[in-house]
């Protein structure tokens, strides 16, 4: 309270008492209980307003975070040791959860948001409230003034209402460079989300491959075992040299090694697949195997159509086409004047009241009024400095337009080769399908005329190299058809 005390010291000095002449005794006491309430309202308001902002302040302020240390963690919602099971839908989810480059994208588009909101509040008039206490040496005169103040003491208790004009509030500048501010991250937010499903989709079916080839190797380590003892059972008849049983034992061998291999392709890509998906590496899951259930490919007109509506390149460069119009049509307001409006309301006297009865004027007058200033500025010159940027924004909208006719063809071009690739993939399949049919009959048949003694060593060595190297691209294939696809949908969106 060394404020209130301050201030009515002031009020009640020898001074003001000369410059407020012929006020009754119990009027003075009145006036002086009065000001001396209102000043004890403005501070307890002053008060409640300081600690409504700390408070807020600590709500806001948080611990920081701990730091989380290396290590894994169990799938939430499962007993230790029983897998997640995830398919590439919650593997997306997942990935845009956990993606630093996609919550960073996402954390700009909510700035960009919050730009645009400012902007808007930006062309509205402010509203503020200043307190000033001016204290003059008194020269002992009636009028008590050394300079020219009303008085030895003034109050200013104002409400002051204010409006900035220039040349581009009237384009709607501001809200509108927000827009597209806003329009630019969030088409730059959907090609990160759309790259980001491409990379989870390559990971993920990587990961269905390499499960795919260890189940293989496996099955080729047993046929591999089972042909061993084909062999020795053959030379135990003594139908075969022992020379067949020595490179069975050779193919037993390689078949070792390459389910070796395969285990450990299964695990690097388990991993890569894991830091993208859990924020705390966790190997724990198992992916769904969907390869078998492709949707199929949309006909060329079809992607055609959506590829137009739904590309985020076009529209970031549209969009950046016109924020360079706007900055030239900002560049050009400069040269128009600009208005200033300010409205200020309340007390400017040498007593804070509502009221007062001067020495020169027997009635009492108000003390509460207004006062506007508006201010009108012409710019004339500055030497070129205002052409100067004009010149820029207009290169700068000329170099737009050349990005967003190169992001025209760069798109079609994009698209073709993407549906090319697509549709390649697509009809491939039956065929790579049907080469891993025949070459598993093709194994079984000379596997039956070997144990007959009509086929050697070589031929039955072929086939299983035959069959494996069908299922493999066949799966690759499979695997190669839905990344295409995915990276199809970065021009088209989904479908």
């Amino acid at each position: 309270m060394k404020i209130h005390s301050i201030l009515c010291r002031f009020e009640h000095s020898k001074n003001e008492r000369e410059s407020w002449e012929l006020i009754p005794s119990a009027e003075a006491s009145r006036s002086k209980h009065r000001r001396c309430g209102l000043i004890r309202s403005l501070n307890l308001l002053l008060l409640v307003a300081v600690a409504a902002i700390a408070a807020r302040g600590q709500g806001v302020l948080q611990a920081p975070p701990q730091e989380a240390g290396l290590g894994f963690e169990q799938p939430s919602g499962t007993q230790p040791g029983a897998p997640l099971t995830i398919t590439l839908q919650d593997a997306l989810k997942r990935a845009e959860t956990n993606s630093p480059q996609f919550q960073n994208a996402r954390t700009a588009v909510e700035l960009a948001h919050q730009d645009r909101a400012q902007a808007r509040a930006a062309r509205l008039p402010s509203v503020n409230y200043t307190t000033q206490y001016l204290n003059t040496q008194g020269n002992g005169l009636p009028t008590g003034r050394f300079v020219t103040n009303d008085g030895v003491h003034v109050y200013r208790l104002w409400g002051v209402f204010r409006e900035d004009m220039p040349g581009s509030f009237f384009i709607s500048a501001g809200p509108r460079a927000a827009a597209y501010k806003e329009a630019l991250a969030r088409e730059s937010a959907e090609v990160t989300r759309r790259g980001l499903a491409v990379t989870v989709t390559n990971a993920y079916y990587t990961l269905v491959v390499a499960q795919r080839g260890y189940a293989q190797a496996q099955q080729s380590v047993q046929q591999a075992r089972h042909f061993l003892k084909i062999s020795q059972d053959l030379e135990r008849g003594g139908e075969v040299a022992h020379t067949d049983v020595i490179r069975f034992q050779l193919q037993f061998n390689q078949q070792q090694q390459g389910l070796q291999e395969s285990q450990l392709y299964m695990e690097n890509a388990r991993l890569n697949l894991a830091v993208l998906l859990f924020r705390i590496l966790n190997e724990n899951f198992s992916v769904v195997d969907d390869l078998d259930m492709a949707p199929p490919l949309l006909p060329l007109v079809d992607a055609e159509s959506m590829a137009r509506n739904n590309n985020p390149n076009i529209r970031a460069a549209l969009t950046a086409f016109k924020q360079a119009d706007l900055n030239v049509a900002i560049a050009k307001s400069t040269f128009y004047p600009t208005l200033t409006l300010d409205f200020d309301y309340g007390i400017e006297s040498n007593m804070i009241a509502f009221y007062s009865r001067p020495s020169s004027f027997p009635n009492r007058v108000p003390q509460l009024g207004y006062f506007g200033t508006y201010t009108f500025n012409l710019p004339i010159f500055d030497w070129g400095m205002r052409h100067s940027k004009l010149k820029q924004f207009e290169y700068q909208r000329r170099q737009a337009r050349f990005d967003l006719s190169f992001a025209q063809r760069d798109a079609l071009r994009q698209f073709y080769s993407y549906y090319n690739e697509t549709e390649t993939s697509w009809k491939e399949l039956d065929s790579l399908r049907q080469s891993a049919d025949l070459a598993a009959q093709n194994l079984r048949l000379v596997t039956l005329r070997y144990q007959a003694g009509e086929a050697p060593f070589l031929n039955l060595v072929d086939a299983q190299n035959s069959l494996n190297q069908a299922r493999g691209a066949y799966n690759a294939g499979q695997a190669r058809y839905r990344v295409a696809l995915a990276q199809l949908q970065t021009i088209t969106g989904s479908f």
